[in-house]
Parts: C-alpha cells; structure tokens; sequence
C-alpha cells in the first residue's frame, strides 16, 4: 500500500486564543504521554465539497476557538509536572490520498495495514515538540466509475480521518450526520 501525502499543515484558532496554562490530571499524567488513534470511515454523500480539504481545515479552525487547548503542546512546569500551555501552535493537519481501497483492510482490526494509515509522531525531540492533536483526511481509491468531474479526490469511495489524542481512543465506523 501506498500514501502519497497531498499536504501537511498546522491549523490554529480562527481566533486568537486566551494564553494560560493548564495542569494535566493525576489520571492523565499516569498515562504515557503518547497519541492513541482513533479511526472514523465516511462515504462520500454525493455533494460536491463533502471531503473538501479547505473546508474541513477552515470547521477545525474555528472548532479550536471554542476548544483552544487542544491548539496548544504539552509542557512540564518548574516541578517536572505535566500542562498544556494553550499557545495556539496549531493541530497538525494531513491529507493524503491512496490507490487502495478500503476492502483491502478487511473489518479494520488493528493490524500493520491500518497503523500505516495513522500519522507518526517523531517522540524523539520531547513532548513540547509535538502536537497535542493530529488529523489526517486519507482518500481511498473508489469503485465503479466515481471519477468524473470536479478535482479527483472528492470522488473517492471511502476516506479516514485518523484522530490521534492523549488519552483514551477506540475505533469507529459511521455514517458522517447530515
């Protein structure tokens, strides 16, 4: 299988956000500080800018206004605890399309397969470094004849959104509400 990425990019708060720092709970701080995917597939409904990138990107920005610390990194205080410092930095956002289908990941149990489709996170520069939240928007190949007009990838069979957050996470498949 494989994912050519069409773009990456940080996306922050439409609007500029309160700066503060949050401490973590003393649950949240048992837990490794690391991303747990969480996987949704959607089919396409038909209107035109249903997998739009630019639309999906300008809803998460205006989303992170109301949910800004998700927008932000985590940061140890003067104590060695765990916080996030709300500084608009941005939710990494990736789009990349792939010729697979998704029949090719079969009921979409955790394998190999499907953690190539989760965005990776180099750990190794320390939690500051990377984002408290990742999305990618991941376009399959569709069938039977849904090329056509309007850019290729809006006519796509099935994409993925893989949301990666800290903590918790499970895998869910759905109809996106309309």
């Amino acid at each position: 299988m494989m994912i050519k990425l069409k773009e990456t990019t940080m996306v922050k708060p439409a609007e500029k956000s309160p700066p503060r720092r949050l401490w973590m709970s003393i649950l949240d701080m048992m837990n490794n500080p690391n991303h747990v995917p969480l996987i949704y597939l959607y089919r396409s409904s038909g209107v035109s800018n249903f997998f739009d990138t630019n639309v999906l990107k300008q809803a998460l920005s205006k989303v992170l206004v109301t949910f800004y610390p998700l927008a932000g990194r985590f940061r140890l205080d003067g104590g060695g605890r765990i916080e996030i410092d709300c500084n608009d930095e941005g939710v990494l956002f990736v789009a990349a399309e792939t010729s697979s289908v998704i029949d090719d990941f079969g009921d979409c149990a955790p394998t190999p397969e499907i953690r190539r489709l989760i965005p990776t996170v180099d750990y190794s520069l320390g939690i500051s470094s990377y984002p408290f939240l990742l999305i990618q928007q991941l376009g399959f190949q569709g069938e039977g004849g849904e090329g056509g007009r309007g850019r290729e990838v809006k006519k796509r069979g099935w994409w993925i959104f893989s949301i990666c957050q800290k903590p918790g996470g499970c895998i869910k498949l759905s109809q996106p509400c309309n």
